[in-house]
């Protein structure tokens, strides 16, 4: 199917620049989270397994984490791809995170093995810490930190839901941006006593470059609008097509691989029954197909898994090399 196709090789980023995006709610949350700096343990620090690299913010570990405690949990692993795991996590520790694990928190009250064990691993870790001023309290602080829309919330919400057997008490949602202040503490074992500091997402605050910007969109840790969802979709299947990944084509049961993304979306919206009603200079009435629709038809489809497993942060792992 593809061999008679040929796409595009590089892709015509927008001239719009969103790399120093960092919203007044970041900057007020990293504020606020140096505030309870003397009440943490330790740090949960939370990614997407598709982009380990991209857009983690590398001056929390100066600026918040310092020496205490670290993990980082690489989230969404069931739809990543985890072909080069052990490259991911030996980069990871060339960056000073020696924790590395991988988990699938999700809000549907099934728990993976890293829910059920983080919280022992993390009270031996702190155990075996000094913990200064904090060495004659009884319980355990755990702040949860990353880039906005990775599971931060879910997370809390699973611990939580697992070892206290407590309904939700974090809001979580599909758009980033859900919570936009440190949480106040939400308690989540009793014996020993742990809590854990909800926080919003934080990016770094200077993108390096608007491929990264994009990644970032297409994982849904930007919003939507930001960018624009037909963008992000033209970057999406410029991504597929560079990768020879045409699972799309099956998807919605196109007739070939295409590299026209107002094809792609048209044919979407005609199969989706998608369509906007117009009115001429005529003041006649005509139809026309929705293609912003079919643009968060076709982002969703990726972002939930349904066109396989990714690592779109590829490129940063050969640079190793």
């Amino acid at each position: 199917m593809s061999a008679t196709y040929s796409f595009r090789k590089v892709f015509a980023f927008p001239t719009r620049d969103v790399t120093n995006w960092f919203p007044g709610h970041m900057a007020r949350g990293i504020l606020k989270m140096r505030g309870k700096l003397k009440f943490v343990d330790a740090f949960v620090e939370i990614h997407d397994a598709r982009i380990p690299f991209s857009g983690r913010n590398a001056e929390l570990k100066s600026t918040i984490i310092g020496t205490k405690p670290h993990i980082l949990l690489l989230n969404k692993m069931d739809i990543a791809d985890l072909t080069r795991k052990e490259e991911i996590i030996e980069r990871c520790r060339r960056q000073g995170v020696n924790q590395v694990y991988f988990t699938k928190c999700k809000s549907d009250g099934k728990f993976d093995l890293i829910v059920k064990e983080i919280l022992p691993i993390l009270i031996g870790w702190i155990q075996k810490e000094e913990r200064y001023h904090r060495s004659e309290s009884p319980e355990f602080n755990i702040m949860i930190l990353g880039v906005p829309n990775v599971g931060k919330s879910t997370l809390v919400n699973s611990l939580r839901n697992f070892h206290a057997k407590k309904a939700n008490a974090a809001p979580v949602g599909k758009a980033p941006g859900m919570t936009r202040s440190v949480s106040t503490k939400i308690k989540v074992l009793s014996d020993p006593t742990v809590f854990v500091l909800d926080t919003p997402g934080i990016l770094t605050p200077n993108i390096p470059d608007m491929d990264t910007a994009m990644k970032l969109s297409l994982c849904h840790c930007i919003d939507d609008h930001k960018i624009g969802e037909e963008l992000i979709s033209d970057y999406l299947l410029f991504q597929l097509n560079k990768r020879r990944r045409f699972e799309y084509v099956d998807y919605f049961k196109l007739t070939n691989a295409s590299d026209n993304i107002s094809h792609v979306l048209n044919h979407i919206a005609l199969r989706s029954n998608a369509f906007l009603k117009r009115r001429d200079l005529s003041n006649n009435y005509f139809v026309e197909p929705n293609r912003l629709a079919a643009a968060a038809l076709f982002l969703r489809a990726f972002r939930e898994g349904s066109l396989g497993r990714y690592m779109l942060d590829d490129a940063s792992l050969n640079k190793t090399k």
